[in-house]
């Protein structure tokens, strides 16, 4: 995947969340602390890109600051994938975060 589209993807989840918030939830609604390693590795191709990359999105959007670097980026996606590859059973967010460290 590569820098710009992480960054083209990330800004266009992001934006199009901040425009849904006023929307009540439904019973499909779903929070980042459900998703496992497991439940972003089943998704194929682009929709574990950008489930990948609103997670970037989504920790950078919590740390207060709007700077990344983009092959830092690039560097944690391929640590993030090979990490949950090997625990599968560990929460994405907490997986994200504990590399972003």
């Amino acid at each position: 995947m590569t820098a710009c589209r992480i960054l083209i993807v990330t800004t266009a989840i992001v934006a199009s969340l901040t425009t849904n918030m006023a929307f009540a939830q439904t019973d499909a609604d779903r929070t980042i602390e459900q998703y496992s390693c497991k439940d972003l590795m089943r998704e194929g191709g682009d929709s574990r890109d950008i489930a990948i990359a609103f997670l970037h999105g989504y920790i950078l959007g919590k740390s207060g600051t709007s700077k990344f670097n983009l092959s830092v980026l690039e560097k944690q996606t391929d640590a993030f994938i090979d990490y949950c590859l090997e625990h599968s059973a560990e929460k994405a967010e907490a997986a994200m975060n504990q590399l972003k460290k």
